[in-house]
């Protein structure tokens, strides 16, 4: 491990001269560290009184939320590749299918960092201020909430929107009002909408796609809520369609590129947790949100219910890319509120709103990406709120 290091080491340490005060590329300096500290965890000490004995900064912070995304980034290759191979009738053996997924999903990410990228230089460039490191997580949330089949253009308009109108507007990385990345995916489900749902935008079928028999279903399992099974048969029907609540967990199912498996993000959320980055208060607030309205709305079906008002809330929680933004995106520090109540008001809201939005609106399946940005709204104003209560508790000066 000493050796990779020390060679990785000697690779920066070549071009680094061009990047430092009065070198060729001095612009692109925050750059260059931003890249470097991905591999290396900032180990500067401060040398003079007050003493730091640690800090997180922005870059440890960044380096630690990429680390956090790479479960769910490595099962997302696997995951593309396999139902790629298996609608294609080709073999779904681990190395040909991770080989065939990373093929599909290696573009989408390569091209939300460099458009990103060049936004966030245009912008720098502009205000004169160094380009910051919070883009490296943006460029790879945004790919990971995607269909394995979106049009690469797609993919550039879309991150282009969320770097620009996201963030950028607003002044930049900490003083954005929505998640930049949920924000990009939900231009792209809004302005394209037949490169965003329905049956064919989750497997990727290769040529020999002829000669496959119906090997699987294009459909999520999110999806499957417009169907009309009888409404306390829900979970008979997902599972004959392979959708058992193990398969959910697990992830094993055609969905977006990262955010079908709930375990991958459990093991994110517990490393942004365990590193102090992540609010336990908000993640908690999502899973107690969902399954409180999950059992309210069993105690309301009927027959004439909508079929999902009946099913397993624990469903809920399993399937679709809830698990995925109640880890990555409801816990953004910059969007999401700082006061403790009002981050478990702040979660439990996100939870209960995409049930609802899951159960009730058919024409929105998966619910969790309205949820999380309608809330952005009203993080400062459930602030707001907390700090009026506790202000008031204080006992008037006489």
């Amino acid at each position: 491990m000493g050796r990779i290091e020390t060679t990785l080491r000697k690779i920066f340490d070549i071009p680094r001269k061009h990047f430092a005060p009065g070198g060729r590329l001095e612009k692109m300096g925050p750059l260059f560290e931003a890249i470097e500290d991905v591999f290396f965890f900032p180990a500067e000490a401060t040398r003079h009184r007050p003493l730091v004995r640690d800090s997180l900064d922005l870059k440890r912070f960044m380096s630690f939320v990429l680390v956090a995304l790479i479960p769910p980034l490595l099962f997302g290759i696997y995951n593309t590749g396999y139902h790629t191979r298996l609608a294609s009738g080709l073999s779904t053996d681990f190395l040909t299918a991770a080989g065939t997924g990373l093929m599909i999903v290696l573009p989408v990410i390569i091209v939300s960092y460099a458009v990103g990228l060049f936004w966030e230089l245009v912008f720098a460039a502009v205000r004169k201020h160094p380009i910051s490191e919070g883009f490296l997580v943006t460029g790879l949330l945004f790919p990971l909430t995607l269909p394995p089949t979106i049009p690469l253009w797609q993919v550039a308009v879309g991150i282009s929107f969320g770097v620009v109108i996201g963030k950028e507007v607003f002044g930049g990385t900490g003083r954005n009002i929505f998640n930049p990345a949920l924000t990009a995916r939900a231009f792209i489900f809004f302005a394209y909408p037949a490169q965003m749902s329905g049956d064919g935008v989750w497997v990727a079928v290769r040529q020999n796609a002829a000669n496959a028999a119906d090997a699987v279903t294009g459909a999520t399992p999110l999806a499957l809520t417009t169907l009309q099974a009888p409404f306390n048969h829900i979970q008979e029907m997902l599972a004959s369609k392979g959708y058992t609540l193990a398969t959910l967990a697990v992830g094993n199912y055609p969905g977006t590129i990262g955010g079908t498996s709930a375990i991958c993000a459990a093991v994110g959320a517990l490393i942004l947790i365990a590193a102090g980055i992540a609010s336990y208060r908000i993640i908690l607030g999502c899973i107690a949100g969902l399954l409180a309205t999950g059992f309210l709305l069993n105690l309301l079906a009927a027959p004439q219910a909508m079929p999902w008002f009946s099913v397993n809330p624990v469903y809920h929680l399993a399937a679709g890319g809830f698990a995925f933004g109640a880890a990555y995106m409801a816990t953004d520090p910059v969007t999401a509120p700082g006061t403790e109540r009002a981050k478990w008001i702040y979660g439990f809201l996100i939870g209960a709103l995409t049930v609802l939005v899951r159960v009730v609106n058919p024409a929105f399946p998966e619910g969790v990406m309205l949820a999380i940005l309608f809330m952005n709204m009203f993080a400062p104003l459930l602030e707001y709120s907390e700090i009026r209560l506790r202000i008031k508790k204080r006992i008037p000066h006489v």
